[in-house]
């Protein structure tokens, strides 16, 4: 943990150092361009565009999907008692394989 404090004061020292080497030899106008480079890239991480943005909203769901849920949700309003386990709208197919009893673990 020292051992990366040491490193990025280092680094925060050299970057001074430089700083103030550029203001002295080249004036303002060397600063300026990497000032508002740095401030145009902050700013875009802050406050990207729209279309940049992360969608954290729910994933899409089918329309017939929704209806479903939104039945069975209303049903569950009415009826007023609570279940432990919830209803989702998917059913269980289940396939074409033969099945034997053997096959199946014992414990899963």
């Amino acid at each position: 943990m020292k051992k990366q404090a040491i490193i990025f004061w280092t680094f925060i020292a050299l970057a001074a150092i430089g700083i103030l080497t550029r203001l002295g030899s080249g004036g303002l106008s060397q600063i300026i361009i990497p000032l508002v480079v740095f401030g145009v890239v902050f700013l875009l991480y802050k406050y990207p565009p729209r279309r940049w943005a992360r969608k954290t909203s729910s994933p899409k769901i089918k329309p017939s999907t929704m209806a479903k849920v939104n039945a069975q949700s209303g049903a569950r309003k009415s009826s007023g008692s609570s279940k432990k386990r919830k209803d989702y709208p998917f059913q269980v197919i289940q396939g074409q394989k033969g099945k034997s009893d053997e096959d199946v673990p014992k414990y899963h």
